[in-house]
């Protein structure tokens, strides 16, 4: 079923619509680069500037929806919150500081130098932009893995869940889906040393980014369709159905889609129902830590493996 959508016709509705999400990504940008100019060191600055996006997203969200249906209830709210802070935050540090610091002193105890590894000499947005290719295209094949096998769909059908998107639940991610995530876009380039400067740009453009592609804001990316994963096209990869939503698996970028075969955005309709053939699969952060030992759980998906 198509989906109905109330967007803005005033002008500037439209020019939102066309504007905000490149505004708000050089704003989140700019509000980094001042941060550290100021003296703040990247890390907390790039959190800084997360923080900035996520509340340019929330008041796009709140004034121009893309679906007023879609606006969440307090109980999703709080189960999202769960994720973002225990998952999206809390889970990634620690394994930065245990794995990757482990990892990191085994291989330098064997005598392994892996620094060579990376083009340390090019300049900060070069190296950046490398290191987002190059996540993307792990990140790629590893989410159609979790689409394809069974055991993987279990844990990934957490994300799939939501009935409607909105910039919060970007963060609903199984603990182990995310800790094998960490194993491919940030571990190993952590392990050859890529700078703090570089991990923070690409982390402040991983938020917004993010934050933008499970949004319910009302935009238009036009070519931008071709190069970012952005709302548009990811809303098709949170359909009931299996043969919209195995595609644009893309994490930040949709150019690995576009060589592989697997971006879709149909012309002239709007997905229709999100979320899971079983709407009766559990919605809640603790029942969602268990669902993937549930067996059959998830047997009626229409996202899941075919």
């Amino acid at each position: 079923m198509t989906g109905l959508v109330e967007h803005g016709t005033g002008r500037v509705a439209k020019a939102v619509e066309l504007g905000s999400y490149p505004v708000v990504v050089l704003a989140t940008f700019a509000g980094f680069w001042t941060l550290t100019a100021n003296g703040l060191h990247v890390t907390p600055a790039a959190y800084g500037a997360a923080v900035l996006a996520a509340g340019l997203v929330t008041a796009h969200e709140i004034k121009w929806p893309h679906r007023p249906q879609w606006r969440p209830h307090g109980r999703e709210i709080r189960s999202d919150l769960a994720f973002m802070v225990l998952v999206q935050m809390t889970l990634p540090y620690l394994l930065s500081v245990g794995v990757t610091i482990g990892i990191a002193d085994r291989l330098k105890a064997a005598g392994f130098t892996v620094d060579s590894l990376w083009p340390h000499g090019l300049p900060l947005i070069v190296q950046a932009i490398l290191m987002l290719l190059l996540a993307d295209l792990a990140r790629y094949w590893l989410h159609r893995a979790f689409h394809r096998f069974g055991f993987m769909w279990r844990y990934h059908a957490v994300h799939h869940s939501p009935h409607r998107l909105y910039w919060l639940n970007v963060a609903r991610f199984h603990p182990f889906e995310k800790a094998v995530q960490f194993s491919l876009d940030a571990l190993p380039f952590v392990l050859v040393g890529v700078s703090a400067e570089v991990l923070a740009v690409y982390f402040v453009f991983y938020a917004v980014n993010g934050f933008f592609q499970h949004s319910n804001c009302a935009v238009r990316l036009g070519f931008l369709n071709y190069v970012i994963s952005g709302p548009e096209l990811h809303r098709w990869h949170h359909s009931e159905f299996p043969e919209e939503s195995n595609a644009n698996f893309g994490n930040n970028l949709i150019v690995w889609d576009w060589i592989f075969g697997t971006r879709f955005l149909p012309v002239g309709r709007e997905v229709g129902n999100l979320g899971l053939i079983n709407r009766q699969y559990p919605s809640g952060f603790w029942q969602q830590m268990r669902t993937p030992f549930a067996a059959g759980l998830d047997s009626e998906t229409g996202a899941g493996p075919r």
